[in-house]
């Protein structure tokens, strides 16, 4: 049994979690409910739908946390494109109302994409975290040829000040909802086999350095009695390197779920995968649902290795934690 290190926690125990997958890159209606993930309906009222949930090359979650009769709710990244997130809020029945912050897990397009389509649709001023670097731009993804491709500017800093919201840049953990949601802020790097994103280039004062891409963060609920749930975006930081620095600012050593991007696609990335597979085995998480950038390679490999707590992530989907 992994024992918690003792010390103040920075995140109050909650009762329940759910994760709705607004959306992410892969959708299959036809996936069945378990006790642990709710799929959603094929029919309502006998009926088949006439239209359909979206999938795109991108994350956003829905994460509500209840404690007592209490629930607080959070929006985790917002998607690629305009359309695929604020179609698939109005299908899923969730009220925009409802959401009391919004945290970008770093500044690429496909978790930022519909930002201001959603906060044109908030009436309550709410807090909007993210890292100061999410905004920094331009940013190059670099080619064995020599060529650069561009990344499209999707935050503006000033465009966001300008909104009905409370901009919280931190590169430190923020706590959320009555202390019970943490955002970890800037990922300490400390495994030797996670290595970032290779040929990531950001330019500064008309100078071009290495993209550490250090906005990314990761969110953290500590689920009574079983532990750490971790929530990832793209895990650029690394997803080991995420759960190992969420154990550490919480004070918290058991681990019962991971789920998010966790960046393992292509060939670089799937060098790392079974170190990765081995690292997460060690640290002894129950619930394993890899989504978004952890490619179909990792996916299947995640499956096969973790046969009992492996989830299949789904648009749509609704974890019961």
């Amino acid at each position: 049994m992994i024992e918690d290190s003792p010390g103040t926690p920075l995140l109050k125990e909650v009762d329940r979690i759910e994760v709705v997958t607004v959306i992410d890159n892969y959708v299959d209606l036809l996936l069945e409910s378990t006790d642990l993930i709710k799929r959603p309906p094929q029919a309502r009222d006998g009926n088949i739908p006439a239209d359909t949930l979206l999938a795109e090359h991108g994350l956003s979650l829905l994460i509500n946390v209840y404690l007592g009769e209490t629930r607080h709710t959070v929006l985790f990244d917002t998607g690629y494109s305009r359309v695929g997130v604020p179609h698939n809020i109005f299908g899923l029945g969730i009220d925009p109302g409802e959401i009391e912050a919004i945290v970008l897990s770093h500044g690429h397009m496909d978790h930022t994409g519909a930002l201001y389509q959603i906060l044109d649709n908030l009436s309550d001023r709410i807090p909007v975290v993210l890292h100061p670097d999410a905004f920094l731009w331009p940013r190059y993804f670099g080619l064995a040829n020599g060529r650069r491709l561009l990344f499209p500017k999707t935050l503006l800093r000033e465009e966001l000040y300008q909104r009905n919201v409370e901009v919280l840049e931190k590169k430190g953990p923020t706590i959320l909802a009555d202390g019970n949601v943490l955002v970890t802020g800037e990922i300490e790097r400390t495994t030797d086999f996670e290595k970032g994103l290779p040929f990531a280039v950001v330019e500064r004062d008309g100078k071009d350095e290495e993209d550490l891409i250090l906005d990314d963060q990761a969110l953290v609920v500590n689920l009574k009695e079983k532990g750490l749930v971790i929530i990832s975006g793209c895990g650029h930081a690394g997803i080991v390197n995420t759960i190992l620095f969420a154990r550490k600012i919480t004070g918290r050593q058991k681990v019962h779920a991971v789920m998010g991007g966790f960046h393992l696609s292509g060939p670089f990335f799937e060098k790392i995968i079974e170190e990765t597979i081995s690292a997460i085995e060690n640290l002894g998480a129950e619930v394993i649902a890899p989504m978004h950038c952890t490619g179909w390679k990792a996916i299947k490999r995640f499956s096969e290795e973790f046969n009992s707590s492996f989830i299949l992530n789904s648009v749509g989907s609704k974890f019961v934690l």
